[in-house]
């Protein structure tokens, strides 16, 4: 389809006339020197919204610019608010990614009717359910959708036409991959449907004091599907993952308005998905019994937060002669280095072992204060010797068996103090806890019985 040229016209601020030319006075109201230029572009976002002329962009100085204040707009879902940075910010576009079933639908629906009760003005647009559908989910998740307006289409054009009609606060796009405009092909989800349709909302979000949010499908690797360049079209990307059980794990691969560390913790019940107050009781386990070997407990950050997790070490012999590593919560490329350090410094052998790692409660771990607790475990799994019950060790391990200090020691302490362990070892002494500087030295402190 041919492009129609864009052209410079001259709109009256008092009235909104437009003509081809400039004039002291406008013509329809008889105001004067209210004339400013603007382009009219057929094939621009605003053009498509009923917005026939828009006023030139021309630059500023940053100095003179407001930033602006009450920006955020509440999910009434803490977990979800802790992800975000403290809510959704306005003029923002929000892409959300996750496996089929895993709850998007169900965490957009709570949303809009936590948002719509405070806020009102709610447009849920729906690709993949029927009105029905979505009102059967609301009513057995005992939702109050009063001021939530639905759109079951797939078309672009649909949803722009309810967008200039009811200037929402808050949409939900369920899913961007449904979404197609017949200006881009009649097939949705092709690398340009999405483009086009993407960037079409998004501009639509970034003139109005209004948030957009949309759900994403992800590829089995768990990225989300489409092209890169969808993530860099909106404001911040974010994963929604589980483990086994019915745990759920929000985490911002992306966030232009705050941090990428939070993680929030759902459980998905027959009322929804609600969030976890204290993750610690989700990822260690109450023992009634003697202490296994190859556990041990650790304490992490995610964003804001200490809590305590669980890592669990099982080593037995390769079964062919190269050993390998079995870690999906844990990176397997770290393993190998722990492991590697152990046999260097401590004379353990584990090149002719499988070495299997996991994480209570299925959390991914990425901070290098895991390393001590991770060498202790494998440790522990190897020689068949327990750590002592009621034990957390943190601190990161160097190449040369050096127990290094990690950020925030006095927060992780207090952690593993409120839950009721009675011994830290660290790379620091403070407040009551056990200073390690080596692997070795570690090693004799966990095993000297």
């Amino acid at each position: 389809m041919a492009k129609k040229k864009s052209i410079t016209v001259y709109k009256c601020s008092e009235c909104g006339y437009t003509q081809p030319t400039w004039l002291g006075r406008c013509p329809e109201c008889g105001s004067w020197n209210t004339l400013e230029e603007c382009i009219s572009d057929p094939n621009s976002t605003a053009a498509a919204f009923g917005q026939s002329a828009t006023e030139k962009i021309k630059p500023v100085p940053l100095a003179n610019v407001t930033a602006q204040e009450n920006a955020r707009v509440s999910t009434e879902i803490g977990e979800f608010d802790r992800v975000l940075g403290g809510g959704a910010m306005k003029r923002s576009a929000i892409l959300i990614g996750g496996e089929p079933g895993i709850g998007k639908s169900t965490l957009m629906i709570q949303t809009a009717a936590a948002i719509a009760k405070k806020y009102g003005k709610v447009l849920y647009v729906s690709g993949e359910e029927s009105a029905g559908q979505l009102k059967g989910r609301a009513d057995r998740l005992n939702l109050d959708t009063k001021g939530i307006e639905i759109l079951c289409t797939m078309r672009l054009e649909d949803i722009k036409d309810a967008l200039s009609a009811l200037n929402p606060l808050f949409v939900v796009i369920d899913s961007i991959q449904t979404v197609y405009s017949v200006e881009a092909g009649i097939v949705p989800g092709t690398i340009n449907q999405l483009k086009f349709c993407a960037n079409e909302l998004t501009g639509w979000v970034k003139s109005r004091d209004s948030v957009l949010i949309m759900s994403a499908h992800v590829t089995k690797e768990g990225n989300i599907a489409g092209p890169k360049s969808l993530e860099h079209m909106v404001d911040t990307v974010i994963s929604f993952e589980r483990n086994d059980d019915e745990v759920r794990f929000l985490r911002a691969q992306k966030n232009r308005f705050g941090s990428v560390d939070e993680l929030g913790i759902f459980a998905m019940t027959d009322k929804g998905l609600e969030g976890v107050g204290d993750p610690s009781t989700m990822f260690i386990t109450k023992r009634s019994g003697k202490m296994p070997a190859g556990i041990a407990n650790t304490a992490v950050f995610e964003g804001s937060r200490a809590f305590i997790v669980e890592i669990q070490a099982l080593t037995v012999p390769a079964k062919s002669s190269i050993s390998r590593v079995y870690s999906d919560k844990i990176d397997s490329a770290r393993v190998a280095r722990v492991a590697a350090v152990l046999e260097k410094r401590t004379g353990i052998r584990f090149s002719d072992q499988d070495l299997y790692i996991n994480v209570a409660g299925g959390v991914r771990l990425t901070e290098s204060s895991i390393d001590a607790a991770l060498a202790a475990s494998l440790y522990s799994a190897r020689t068949d010797l327990s750590i002592p019950e009621n034990t957390v060790i943190t601190g990161e391990l160097s190449l040369a068996g050096e127990i290094r200090p990690v950020a925030r020691l006095k927060q992780r302490i207090k952690t593993a103090g409120d839950l009721g362990f009675t011994s830290v070892l660290a790379p620091e002494k403070d407040n009551g806890s056990t200073k390690i500087e080596s692997i070795k030295e570690m090693i004799k402190i966990l095993f000297a019985k």
